[in-house]
């Protein structure tokens, strides 16, 4: 190794042994010394006089809390919905039916599960109902209708609900008869099926 090499080394480390002395002196002057006691800067110091205020008391007879309960301020029960009138359930159906030929129009009533015929249709109502008088007029009747050919068969060619206060909507349309619901009602002129077997 050269003499050059080693003055420097020995150049260097005499350099970094005294930069490393300068940095500790440095270091132990600039660091304050501290004080258990004193408050960090976070902190806000406690003066001796203030006091904490207590919790409200607890009330020994007041029930306990429940913890997973949760209370809306504003939770209010929803109303009930309006219950639906009751349809009333009628014993007679009243329909009107056309004769296209003679453009006579004639209004029969039918008792439920009977069957009238009207021309070369048969007329069956199963069930009407109506709303009471209270509510909005609504009447209609499940119905079936069977067409009698000319060579004396039955042929069913309408089945499903009529409504009275829709006479178009449902109505038999037959080649020279048509049909329509006119009405439920509790009371028939016409005496029971039931009334004229016994009679």
């Amino acid at each position: 190794m050269s003499i050059f090499s080693r003055i420097s080394i020995g150049g260097l480390t005499v350099a970094a042994t005294a930069f490393a002395a300068f940095s500790i002196a440095a270091a132990q002057t600039l660091e304050a010394p501290v004080d258990p006691g004193a408050p960090t800067e976070f902190e806000a110091p406690m003066e001796p006089e203030a006091q904490v205020e207590p919790e409200a008391p607890v009330d020994p007879a007041a029930p306990p809390l429940d913890p997973e309960a949760t209370m809306e301020p504003d939770a209010t029960v929803a109303p009930a919905a309006p219950a639906a009138p009751q349809r009333i359930t009628n014993p007679v159906a009243e329909f009107a039916g056309i004769d296209k030929i003679t453009g006579r129009i004639i209004t029969f009533d039918v008792y439920i599960d009977e069957t009238v015929q009207f021309g070369a249709l048969q007329v069956t109502p199963r069930i009407c109902y109506s709303q009471p008088q209270t509510e909005e007029p609504k009447t209609d009747s499940f119905v079936e209708v069977d067409e009698i050919t000319l060579d004396r068969k039955i042929r069913r060619i309408f089945t499903g609900w009529m409504f009275a206060e829709s006479p178009g909507l449902n109505a038999v349309e037959h080649a020279v008869y048509d049909v329509w619901l006119k009405g439920c009602k509790q009371k028939s002129e016409v005496p029971a099926p039931d009334a004229a077997k016994t009679n």
